[in-house]
């Protein structure tokens, strides 16, 4: 991540007030940036997946991290996840902070109430917001948005918009030219890339 930063970061002429200015934000987010590259690097020792670059927030990971897989350029905020199953992030993909992804639960049918998994995909450009939940088994559609406190139960197709507790379809849907980039919008990324 480091050397990909370094590798496309702006390059302003030395002492102007933009190689000033460059550097002070690079400094000033430099704490934020080095704890996701830690992050990313000790994820990627216990078996995760990760095509970087890629940004990861402080995080609660229950489960084996080999599960866990995380798409080029994708953003995760300070979320919950339950790795009893895999947990695909595609390329992309936004998850905001407080977003809980569950891929086991109980069957409450069962008298011995027994643990029942399935995994979590979420296609490339996909956002999920403040707050959603994604339980076991549901696949979250190309650029698809899941609104903040949703629940999602059920599969949601590509560029649909689901929101509620459980999760329904909006009447409208995303545009399918989606060409964002995640990550870079970052202040710790964007420091190093040049859009300040």
């Amino acid at each position: 991540m480091v050397s990909w930063l370094w590798k496309h970061r702006e390059r302003p002429a030395y002492g102007s007030s933009r190689w000033l200015k460059v550097w002070a934000k690079r400094l000033l987010t430099m704490p934020q940036l080095l704890a996701s590259v830690y992050r990313l690097a000790k994820l990627g020792r216990q078996g995760a997946k990760i095509t970087l670059p890629a940004f990861i927030s402080p995080f609660i990971l229950n489960g084996k991290a080999a599960n866990l897989e995380i798409g080029k350029g994708s953003f995760v905020g300070r979320v919950e996840i339950h790795l009893h199953h895999r947990v695909c992030i595609g390329r992309d993909v936004i998850i905001n902070d407080g977003v809980l992804l569950l891929t086991g639960s109980h069957d409450v049918d069962d008298p011995d109430f027994r643990l029942v998994t399935g995994p979590i995909i979420i296609k490339d450009h996909a956002w999920i917001a403040t707050g959603a939940m994604l339980l076991p088994g549901v696949t979250i559609g190309e650029g698809a948005v899941v609104g903040a406190r949703a629940v999602v139960t059920t599969n949601v197709p590509d560029y649909a918009i689901v929101v509620g507790n459980p999760a329904r379809i909006l009447n409208k849907t995303r545009t399918h030219d989606l060409r964002y980039k995640p990550i870079q919008i970052l202040a710790s990324i964007e420091a190093w890339l040049g859009r300040i």
